[in-house]
């Protein structure tokens, strides 16, 4: 990986930023946009904010926010920085002023249905269906009749109409042809600021260096660049991700809940699969299970990410979520464990993690240990299981005690292969199939295998 492209200054520790708007719950493709300026920052150095725009009053609610930073805590990423755009509106305010004062805002006064209009009428003459500047020619007597009738403005950016052009960390070179666009709405006719604008302010003074985000805001990219330059900040370092996809190929939406993080995490998913899978999908690099979020910020190389729309598939998923459990080291699952009432600390759990799914499935494992188990073995096993039973060695027992085992039974009963271990797994722990039985066996402890074989409760 060429580091040097991913500057900004050199030297200088980069600043990256997530500006999710809590008016819904977060899916793995905003946990995509989160992890890659994240991960970014904690390998370079840097600095992450995680900064909330909720500035639309109507729609944004505490409730929201707080299951984001629910949603950030699980996947592990510290924000070092938190700010709420709400609590920003002085800073909005006067760079508003600076605007109106460069006379590269201006009031228009159309409605939604006047503009829709507007842009079928230009549709129909060949022209392209961008606002077509009619409130720059208002006078004073304009203005005062529409707020006679009530009428109440919005603002726009007076686009200088231009080539902006950037090298984007994904894409390449990049250039938005300014002039193709609307003049955008800066303030809506409420008063209320547009993203367009605090995101803008707030990049400038809180020296973002990187605005790492979806590929759907790279016209966006073009505007915002001229009101930077409008508003005399430094343009950061821009990057455009492809954007991630139900495997039907339909894209995530917060409103309708798809893959949410919430949802994931409450299905048994685990964080470290979610983030790895949210990173490593539509990427040259392998999706497969890392040891903690510093293995996978190694890993990200915005040069490897594909241009294409990258399909998050939840049996993948799955998958993933099992892989990882199983390089999972005790220190790292010891609390989670503990809270789900399972004990037998590090023996138990290297003896049962290659075959959970879900963690939760420790749980059941815990209970084939400690619990008592009914009879399970076939009837016509009954006699062999008795002189299993009576070849137990004696305690203290330690993992050597199962080849010992078998090594005397093998040969006293005649039995192999199957025969001979099946009926084992069945009467000491109910199931056909699971966890090495030389690692349960300890666990177990003589007299409740020495019960179990014999067909009693134990």
């Amino acid at each position: 990986m060429n580091t040097a492209s991913y500057t900004a200054s050199p030297g200088i520790p980069p600043v990256l930023r997530f500006a999710p708007s809590p008016t819904g719950l977060l899916h793995v493709g905003n946990a995509r946009t989160a992890l890659y300026n994240a991960l970014f920052a904690r390998r370079e150095g840097g600095t992450f904010i995680l900064r909330y725009d909720d500035t639309d009053t109507a729609r944004s609610t505490a409730a929201f926010a707080e299951a984001i930073a629910e949603d950030m805590d699980w996947l592990g990423i510290v924000p070092d920085r938190v700010e709420h755009q709400s609590a920003r509106l002085g800073r909005y305010d006067e760079s508003v002023e600076r605007l109106k004062a460069l006379g590269r805002l201006y009031r228009a006064y159309e409605s939604e249905e006047e503009l829709d209009a507007k842009r079928v009428s230009r549709r129909r003459r060949g022209l392209p269906p961008i606002y077509d500047r009619a409130a720059l020619k208002l006078g004073a007597a304009d203005h005062a009749r529409y707020e006679a009738e009530g009428r109440r403005p919005h603002w726009r950016f007076k686009l200088i109409g231009r080539q902006a052009t950037w090298t984007d960390l994904v894409r390449g070179e990049q250039a938005v042809d300014t002039a193709t666009l609307s003049d955008p709405v800066l303030i809506r006719a409420d008063g209320s600021y547009l993203y367009t604008l605090t995101s803008v302010v707030d990049d400038i003074e809180m020296g973002v260096t990187h605005v790492v985000r979806g590929e759907d805001h790279v016209t966006n990219t073009g505007v915002q660049i001229e009101i930077i330059e409008a508003l005399g900040g430094a343009v950061p370092v821009f990057g455009h991700h492809n954007l991630l996809t139900l495997p039907s190929g339909e894209g995530l939406s917060k409103r309708l809940g798809h893959l949410s993080l919430r949802a994931l995490r409450e299905q048994g998913e685990e964080a470290l699969a979610v983030a790895s899978l949210a990173v490593l999908t539509g990427t040259s690099l392998a999706v497969e299970p890392v040891a903690d979020l510093d293995a996978l910020a190694a890993k990200i190389d915005f040069g490897k990410i594909s241009r294409a729309p990258a399909r998050f598939d939840p049996a993948e998923l799955s998958a993933l979520t099992a892989a990882s459990l199983h390089q999972l080291p005790f220190g790292a699952v010891a609390e989670r464990l503990a809270a789900l009432g399972v004990g037998g600390g590090e023996a138990f759990w290297l003896a049962v993690r290659g075959n959970l799914v879900r963690l939760s499935d420790a749980a059941l494992w815990w209970g084939v240990v400690s619990q008592p188990l009914e009879p399970h073995a076939a009837p016509e096993d009954a006699p062999f299981l008795a002189m299993a039973a009576e070849l137990l060695p004696p305690e203290p027992w330690d993992e050597g005690v199962y080849p010992r085992w078998i090594a005397a039974l093998k040969p006293a009963s005649g039995r192999t292969g199957k025969a001979l271990f099946h009926p084992l797994r069945l009467a000491l722990t109910g199931a056909g199939s699971g966890p090495e039985l030389k690692a349960l066996l300890p666990l177990l402890g003589r007299e409740r295998a020495r019960a179990r074989l014999l067909g009693e409760r134990g």
